[in-house]
């Protein structure tokens, strides 16, 4: 029999933070893919969960092969969405074949964060599911609406607050640019809005890239969506932390899609970063050059 690794579908995507994890790919695809700047799992027409079997035989050779790591994730898009018994079944058997894992994460939306009760998701917890990852990518409801993400900004509110009331670390992703020029600054102090109501543990900006094929290049390649200038980023991340209030949080803009990088806990680094924002603005401190910026 030939040992060749883990069963891995299609393209996998993970977060930045957990690039030396394992990756487990537990379902295919992503339960809403229908955001119209996202291209990453329009090739996975089909959204499934991957057999028991499949999973089992991963978890097995990674408590085999993967014995560096202290972190798995859970992939793809939406692995929340599995089935509490499955789930809880997945769980304990990575804590019993690698019991070195000291965190797993998983990406989550509201969707999959609603059909779990808040005492099903304590019980994820404590089996070691301690990190979600959310996309809100911004707090405006027209937005919202225009780039096809499923919920308004209540529901975010909602669904963020419900996830962290169980004790589960929540890291919610934002994305500058996302509004356009008309609504720049009304994206970035809704966000900031949302944010501050959810009040997560980390949230991540990321600068708007897009990606031949999606919806949003489209309109850009027709004129109708205007891609943002460095300048009229960094201002926006500006308004957009200015408006931000969390009780111990990081933000981070760390992304390779960023032109200035930024790791602040707030509040108490709040007036440091926005310093150095307008310094950055000012021309005094140099911006990642534009060779460099990735997806």
């Amino acid at each position: 029999m030939v040992d060749d690794g883990m069963d891995y579908e299609g393209m996998i995507f993970r977060p930045p933070s957990e690039a030396y994890s394992i990756l487990l790919q537990v379902t295919v695809g992503c339960s809403h893919n229908k955001c119209t700047f996202c291209e990453m799992y329009k090739a996975k027409k089909i959204f499934k969960i991957k057999s028991d079997q499949q999973i089992m035989a991963d978890i097995a050779w990674a408590a085999k092969h993967n014995r560096y790591s202290d972190r798995l994730f859970l992939c793809d898009g939406d692995a929340l969405i599995v089935p509490q018994k499955r789930l809880v079944t997945i769980l304990k058997e990575i804590k019993r074949q690698l019991p070195w894992v000291k965190r797993v994460g998983t990406y989550a939306n509201t969707k999959s964060i609603a059909k779990k009760t808040v005492e099903e998701m304590k019980e994820l917890k404590s089996l070691g599911l301690t990190i979600a990852y959310m996309g809100l990518e911004t707090g405006d409801d027209v937005t919202l609406s225009a780039i096809n993400k499923g919920a308004d900004s209540q529901r975010m509110i909602e669904m963020g607050r419900k996830l962290r009331s169980a004790g589960i670390k929540l890291s919610v992703t934002v994305l500058l640019g996302i509004a356009g020029r008309e609504r720049s600054m009304i994206h970035a102090r809704e966000t900031g809005r949302v944010l501050s109501a959810i009040d997560p543990e980390f949230v991540g900006a990321l600068s708007l890239m897009l990606t031949p094929g999606t919806p949003l290049y489209q309109d850009h390649q027709k004129g109708k969506f205007p891609v943002l200038d460095a300048k009229e980023l960094l201002t926006e991340l500006g308004v957009m932390i200015s408006a931000t209030n969390l009780s111990n949080g990081l933000f981070h803009s760390n992304h390779a899609s960023n032109y200035l990088p930024i790791r602040a806990k707030l509040p108490e680094e709040k007036s440091k970063t926005l310093e150095l924002i307008e310094k950055a603005l000012a021309g005094k401190v140099g911006l990642k050059p534009e060779h460099l910026r990735a997806l």
